[in-house]
C-alpha cells in the first residue's frame, strides 16, 4: 500500500499532538498523520503514571539552582524553565478557550510546590531561597526553618521526625500537577474532527529514506499484518526514547554523534487512603552527594484521571530498553561507528552513575521504603505498593572538546534541509513541550511562522517576549493564564 502526506508524525505523545495542534491552527489546511506503534495514544512517556505530573517551572526542583565554586547559585536555568513552562500554560489556556481542551481540571490541577531540605542542606535551601526573591517569578515563595510551620505545610514530612534534627523548606501556591496524558487525548479528540489529519494507531515505522520526492517510510500495520510506504514532505520524530533510532535510520547528517542512555523508573504507590489525604504537595529535596540530578525522588500528590493518588520516586534503574514497550536490544543495536567513541567516553565518565543505577536495579521493597522515610519518617512498607514508571533516555553526544557526555534536558535536531526533525532527551521534557515545538517551527516552518506571527501571539501571548518584557508583564499576562486555567495568581 502506497500513501502520500505533506507532514508525518511519529509519535502519539505530547510533543507530537502539540505541533499538529499549532499548525493546523496556523494553516488548517495542512495534510497531517499521525502515526502511533501503540494501540491508543499517550501511553508511554506522555502517561500520567510513567512521569512525575510536576509541572516543571523550577519551583521546587534543587538541580535547578547549582551552587557555583564562587558560593552563589545560579539561577540562570531556573528562570528559563520557569518562562518555559509559562509557554505551555499560555498555549493549554488558548486551547481551552477555542474548546480545543476540556476543561482545565481534566488536565491541570493547582497544587503547592514544596523543597525540603535537612541538617547541611539546610544553608544551600536559603542561598537558593535568597537568589530566586531577586526574581519577580518568585516574590511569592516562602521560607521557613520553623518546624511547626512546615508541619503546616506537609504534616507528613514532619510527622515522627527527629526534634532535633534542622530542617528548612520553600513554599509557594502558583505550582501544578499536570496530567499530559489526558492534554494528548484531548488534542486528539479534537483534532480527528478536522479534515486533512489522520491518525493511525498500531502503526510501527521501520525505516525511511530521503529521496528526490521527500521521505519514504516504511510502516507495518501491526493490527492487520500489512505494510505500507508513505511519501511525506516533512516528518517528526517525537517518539520519545522512539526518536532516537529513528534518526539514526534517517541518515542525516546532524544525527550522527548522538547517543542514549536509557534510565528506567519505578514508584511506591500509596494505598492508605488516610495517608493520600493528608497530603496535598509536591515535594521535592537534594540529590544525595554522589548522587545523579535523576535521583532526586519527590513525594508527590496527584490528580490522575479525577482520582487522588500519593506517589513517592521514581527510583532510578538500568534496562536497555529505550521505551516502555520496547525492545532489549534497544541500546546494543543503538552502537554505530560515528557513536561508539562518544558513548564509551561519557560511560567512563559516569562510573558513579551506572554503579548508583545498578544499587537502585537491586534495592528490595524495604531498602525503597527506607529512602521514603527521610520525606515521611512514620512511613510504612504494607502502606505502599511498587509500580512501573516510564523509560527515558538520557542524551549522549560531544562537547565543545569533542568528548562524549550525558546530557540532562531536551534536545532539538533538525536536517540541513529542514525536512526531519526529531526530539531527543528527557525532563523537563512534557512540561515544555511548547517552548520545544516552537523552536521547531522557526528552524523548519520559518514561512509560516513569520506570515502567522500575530496567530502565534495569540495562543502564546509571551512568545519572543524577553526576560525584561515578561517582567513587566507579569501581572497582567500571568493572571489572565491563571484565571483561563482556574489556577491560583498572587500579584506582585
Amino acid at each position: 500500500m502506497n500513501e502520500q502526506t505533506q507532514i508525518a508524525l511519529i509519535g502519539g505523545g505530547i510533543m507530537s499532538f502539540t505541533l499538529a495542534t499549532i499548525l493546523k491552527e496556523l494553516q488548517p489546511s495542512l495534510q497531517i498523520h499521525i502515526y502511533e506503534m501503540l494501540d491508543d495514544v499517550g501511553l508511554e512517556s506522555s502517561m500520567a503514571w510513567n512521569n512525575a505530573g510536576t509541572g516543571h517551572q523550577a519551583l521546587c526542583e534543587l538541580n535547578y539552582t547549582p551552587r557555583q565554586k564562587d558560593g552563589s547559585i545560579n539561577i540562570t536555568k531556573a528562570l528559563k524553565i520557569n518562562q518555559q513552562f509559562e509557554l505551555s500554560k499560555e498555549f493549554w489556556a488558548y486551547c481551552v478557550k477555542n474548546n480545543l481542551l476540556d476543561t482545565p481540571k481534566s488536565f491541570i490541577n493547582p497544587l503547592p510546590h514544596l523543597s525540603f531540605v535537612a541538617d547541611s542542606n539546610v544553608a544551600f535551601l536559603k542561598d537558593r531561597f535568597e537568589a530566586l526573591r531577586q526574581s519577580p517569578f518568585y516574590k511569592n515563595m516562602l521560607f521557613s526553618q520553623d518546624k511547626d510551620q512546615i508541619a503546616q505545610w506537609v504534616p507528613l514530612v514532619m510527622r515522627d521526625r527527629d526534634p532535633n534534627q534542622s530542617v528548612a523548606a520553600t513554599f509557594i501556591d502558583s505550582g501544578s500537577d499536570v496530567n499530559f496524558g489526558a492534554i494528548v487525548t484531548q488534542l486528539k479528540n479534537n483534532l480527528t474532527k478536522q479534515d486533512g489529519i489522520d491518525i493511525f494507531l498500531s502503526h510501527k515505522v521501520t525505516d525511511l529514506n530521503q529521496s528526490s520526492k521527500g521521505w519514504e517510510l516504511q510502516i507495518t500495520d501491526t493490527k492487520n499484518d500489512i505494510r505500507k510506504k508513505v511519501q511525506a514532505d516533512f516528518v517528526f520524530l517525537g517518539a520519545g526514547g522512539g526518536a532516537f533510532p529513528l534518526l539514526q535510520k534517517s541518515g542525516i547528517p546532524e544525527g550522527r554523534g548522538y547517543g542514549g542512555f536509557p534510565v528506567s523508573g519505578l514508584w511506591l504507590v500509596c494505598n492508605n487512603k488516610d495517608l493520600i489525604d493528608k497530603h496535598a504537595t509536591k515535594v521535592y529535596g537534594k540529590a544525595s552527594v554522589g548522587d545523579p540530578p535523576m535521583s532526586v525522588p519527590h513525594l508527590d500528590s496527584r490528580i490522575i484521571d479525577g482520582k487522588k493518588e500519593l506517589m513517592f520516586g521514581p527510583y532510578a534503574g538500568f534496562n536497555t530498553r529505550f521505551l516502555k514497550s520496547g525492545s532489549l536490544l534497544d541500546f546494543p543495536l543503538s552502537a554505530r561507528w560515528n557513536n561508539i567513541i562518544p558513548m564509551l567516553q561519557a560511560g567512563i565518565d559516569n562510573i558513579p552513575l551506572t554503579a548508583y543505577l545498578v544499587r537502585q536495579v537491586f534495592l528490595n521493597k524495604k531498602g525503597r521504603v527506607e529512602k521514603l522515610e527521610f520525606y515521611m519518617p512514620s512511613a510504612k512498607e504494607e502502606d505502599w505498593d511498587l509500580k512501573l514508571a516510564g523509560q527515558r533516555v538520557q542524551i549522549i553526544k560531544k562537547n565543545a572538546q569533542g568528548r562524549g557526555f550525558l546530557e540532562f534536558g531536551t534536545e532539538v535536531v533538525v536536517s540541513a534541509d529542514k525536512s526531519l526533525a526529531a526530539v531527543l532527551g528527557a525532563s523537563p521534557g512534557a512540561s515544555i513541550s511548547v517552548d520545544v515545538i516552537l523552536e521547531l517551527l522557526e528552524k523548519c516552518f520559518a514561512t509560516q511562522v513569520s506570515k502567522n506571527y500575530d496567530k502565534l501571539k495569540e495562543m502564546i501571548p509571551s512568545y519572543k517576549n524577553t526576560l525584561e518584557q515578561n517582567i513587566a508583564a507579569f501581572n497582567t499576562q500571568r493572571s489572565k493564564t491563571a484565571q483561563a486555567l482556574q489556577m491560583p495568581f498572587t500579584e506582585i
